[in-house]
């Protein structure tokens, strides 16, 4: 193992794998918190590759880690095999966009340790093709963005899967309180490790903004990597067909614009085969790639220490995900800057980020029209500040300071339960007005039948009083023939529809004025 670490270049330990590796030798289960990009994988690697059993002894799997990405399971993979250098270890990668079939012949061959992601390893167990009984150890590495894409029911049919007496380590950038409660439940009397001390973002990257008008972002992207130069720059995007249309709109002016000229570009997103998306991950470590668009599938665990600049093309939703973009620069203490493209109306989604991070972030600015805010008018774009502010992002009383900024946050918060009260008020008008078009509507059904009900009776009446007019008019000569010959001659004229409960009340003083005569 010391052979391995010399090779590998590592020296001195860092504070997350000095804390886990002792514990970890001593088989007890940990939950451990540190900053991405400070070396988890070899704190949790180092001890497992340790103590597996040589595989004359077991042929089934020893240890399994579990990450949330294909890419993610590759370069543990990979680090695991370059910490085991001069000790032969049988170790296979269960990913989706793999071969099913060679992972079954590695299987049949036997394995001591495999990494994969949730869903494979679960298909596994489903088919029958992989047995945990001699697992000892489990591994939940970035176990929070396992959980926000949705993968919790499947880890815990994994963890109830695996022997009760084994060792379960579980690491993560982040500790929301899912991670708890899951920690809580299937880990027994856990050594709690927190390397992340106040803040969670490294202190080696400089953290800036932009606010700008969303139809100004791709101007103001431009201005920028002119301006920067980056030597590697990954920027990301919310949708995977907002880093498709980014990706083509800067190649094309790539071609136009010299400054740019040098720069060899791909973009990445989950709706990529497997064999691209491996393609474009081993040009980015090799150095062969200067511009990365892409989503936050490379935002979690991805190790390319070569990234210089990050930039926010779409500020995230999660303040973890902020956290987990940022990390791909600085990594292992290097230095790197990050940018974070703000419009008027995502201010409180900064200042949630700068309360999450415990840290501001600096305000940045280009001259030209791209970076300005003001409209054509001279007036402040709407939900801006008169200093171009977002207007969450600064607090009443001028200077943004992080005393403030709960504060701010407080008051957008009360301003949004307002407008949710307002819209729960209008909804339950709302409810209550089609209530009442309902039963209008059947009451006037009822209404109908009943003139129905009516009318055919009305007629009957009418035809025996019909005969007694008849009779009477008989008796008077000329007028009373005549009148019956104009009644019967003449066309009968249109009656005007009325409303159900008019034609209701004229049916019934109809009828009272014949009962009188």
């Amino acid at each position: 193992m010391l052979r391995s670490l010399r090779r590998a270049g590592y020296e001195t330990p860092t504070s997350i794998q000095a804390q886990v590796i002792p514990p970890a030798l001593e088989s007890l289960d940990i939950v451990g918190q540190a900053r991405t990009g400070t070396g988890k994988t070899a704190a949790f690697g180092i001890p497992i590759l340790e103590m597996l059993d040589p595989l004359s002894e077991t042929r089934y799997p020893q240890a399994l880690i579990l990450v949330p990405t294909r890419e993610l399971a590759e370069q543990v993979h990979q680090e695991i095999v370059k910490l085991a250098w001069g000790c032969p270890t049988a170790s296979v990668v269960m990913a989706g966009g793999k071969h099913m079939r060679q992972q079954l012949d590695m299987l049949a061959k036997g394995v001591q340790l495999i990494v994969g992601t949730p869903g494979r390893v679960l298909d596994h167990i489903g088919r029958r093709t992989m047995r945990l009984d001699d697992i000892w150890c489990l591994v939940l590495d970035e176990a929070d963005r396992m959980l926000d894409i949705g993968f919790r029911p499947a880890i815990e049919r994994i963890l109830r899967a695996c022997p009760t007496d084994r060792q379960t380590m579980l690491l993560s950038a982040t500790m929301p309180p899912a991670i708890e409660k899951l920690s809580e439940r299937y880990l027994q009397n856990p050594t709690r490790i927190n390397c992340s001390q106040s803040q969670v973002s490294g202190d080696s990257i400089e953290q800036r903004y932009f606010t700008v008008r969303q139809d100004d972002k791709f101007p103001l992207l431009l201005s920028l990597l002119k301006r920067e130069k980056p030597r590697q720059v990954i920027i990301f995007c919310r949708t995977k067909r907002g880093t498709d249309r980014l990706h083509r709109a800067i190649q094309m002016e790539s071609k136009r614009i010299s400054e740019l000229s040098y720069m060899r570009m791909a973009c990445i997103h989950g709706d990529m085969n497997q064999r691209d998306r491996d393609r474009v991950f081993n040009s980015l470590r090799a150095g062969e790639l200067n511009l990365l668009v892409a989503t936050d599938v490379v935002g979690r665990g991805i190790d390319v220490s070569t990234v210089s600049h990050i930039i926010n093309y779409d500020i995230p939703l999660d303040c973890d995900d902020y956290v987990h973009r940022v990390g791909r620069t600085g990594r292992m203490g290097r230095e790197g800057i990050a940018f974070t493209f703000v419009t008027a109306a995502e201010g409180q989604q900064l200042t949630a980020i700068e309360l999450n991070i415990n840290r501001l972030l600096i305000r940045d600015s280009l001259d030209g029209p791209a970076a300005s805010l003001s409209t054509g008018s001279g007036k402040s774009a709407a939900g801006e500040s008169a200093s171009g502010e977002p207007i969450f992002a600064q607090p009443v009383g001028g200077e943004r300071s992080l005393a403030q900024l709960p504060e701010v946050l407080a008051t957008f918060d009360a301003k949004a339960a307002a407008a949710a009260r307002r819209a729960a008020s209008l909804q339950a008008a709302e409810l209550v007005a089609q209530q009442a078009a309902a039963r209008r509507s059947a009451f006037g059904q009822g209404v109908f039948a009943e003139l129905e009900d009516g009318g055919s009776s009305g007629s009957d009446n009418a035809h025996d009083n019909g005969d007694a007019v008849g009779v009477d008019s008989t008796q008077g000569e000329g007028n009373g023939s005549v009148s019956g010959e104009s009644a019967t001659d003449a066309p009968k004229p249109k009656r005007r529809k009325l409303f159900p409960m008019k034609r209701r009340t004229n049916e019934r003083l109809a009828r009272l004025s014949g009962n009188k005569e």
